[in-house]
């Protein structure tokens, strides 16, 4: 694997923006740029802006291509088990895809009481609530433990209200959100993505604790994956060898430290009120290697670094001009 001093001369081969005159319907998210081209085609390019705390942090060098690229790899490992979005990749931080409508609801599996955010089981577990989701758990489970199953634990997509909001089979359905039969039909595929998932990490020394899944609907109405697949930014890995002595130490188990930066920037001022330091270079070049560390940790292969002899956004145009 890479050192962050291998990746030196990536310090400035990052792209911020990749906006593109010559595409259409152009919309801005947080890291990517969406181009719909009028005959139902996405184009979605994966730039290397990091974001946290409401606000865009830095550029990570090389982040837009490994996540492209390791969702790639999921894509292809899946795609027996549930249709796709896929349609091609004309660029390594780029995937092309077919639109599709979105799901209201967002799928995530978990097979432990784990998380930090206001929706996870293991926040509100602490809290003291003990029915979740529609699921009943025991007494006397500890962070970070096995369930005795693996559930699902369904968000609203709150494209409105700002947050996703806790979901039972129940509220989905008898809200109209989705039929019973399309639950059904979501949850038997999230399940089997996760069995999947889960298998494959085993082979490679991982655990892959939870994951989110977005699904949407093709123009004949039938299920299709969206958006990205067991990526370490939509996936909780932790290491499987270390797993079963940290839990018994009371430790939180090792995992892959996709919080890098964002750990960096808490240490020195709180994101919310202050001015956030400029990230310096050697900090963008350590959160890179953590990523190119999570593709050939979960995939078993080299990262493909690529030529650094014209700019990313060049490169992209180049490989983008047959859609102009």
């Amino acid at each position: 694997m890479p050192t962050a001093a291998d990746l030196a001369p990536y310090a400035d081969f990052v792209l911020r923006d990749a906006a593109i005159p010559e595409l259409p319907n152009h919309y801005r998210g947080k890291v990517r740029e969406n181009y719909d081209l009028p005959d139902g085609r996405r184009i979605i390019i994966a730039t290397d802006r990091l974001s946290a705390f409401d606000r865009i942090l830095t550029a990570v060098p090389l982040k837009g291509q490994v996540l492209t690229q390791l969702a790639r790899y999921w894509f292809e490992h899946t795609g027996d088990l549930c249709p796709n979005h896929v349609i091609e990749y004309p660029d390594p931080n780029v995937l092309v895809c077919r639109r599709l409508s979105i799901m209201p609801v967002e799928v995530v599996v978990r097979d432990y009481l784990a998380g930090t955010t206001s929706t996870s089981i293991l926040s509100m577990y602490k809290a003291g609530r003990r029915e979740m989701y529609g699921h009943r758990f025991p007494d006397g489970l500890r962070p970070n433990q096995k369930l005795p199953q693996t559930i699902l634990t369904p968000t609203s997509k709150a494209f409105d209200v700002g947050h996703d909001e806790e979901l039972t089979p129940a509220q989905i359905t008898g809200g109209g959100l989705l039929t019973a039969a399309q639950w059904e039909e979501v949850s038997a595929l999230a399940l089997s993505l996760f069995a999947r998932g889960r298998e494959m990490a085993a082979q490679r020394g991982l655990i892959l604790v939870d994951t989110k899944y977005e699904f949407g609907f093709d123009a004949a109405g039938g299920i299709v994956l969206a958006d990205e697949i067991h990526t370490p930014d939509s996936s909780r890995y932790w290491f499987a060898g270390t797993y079963a002595e940290r839990f018994e130490a009371g430790q939180a188990p090792q995992s892959f430290d996709k919080d890098f930066v964002r750990s960096w920037v808490v240490a020195r001022c709180d994101p919310y009120k202050d001015a956030v330091p400029e990230i310096p270079r050697e900090v963008n070049l350590e959160a890179a290697r953590l990523y190119i560390e999570a593709f050939e940790t979960i995939t078993g292969t080299p990262f493909p670094l690529p030529a650094t002899d014209r700019p990313v956004l060049e490169r992209i145009r180049a490989n983008l001009r047959p859609y102009f």
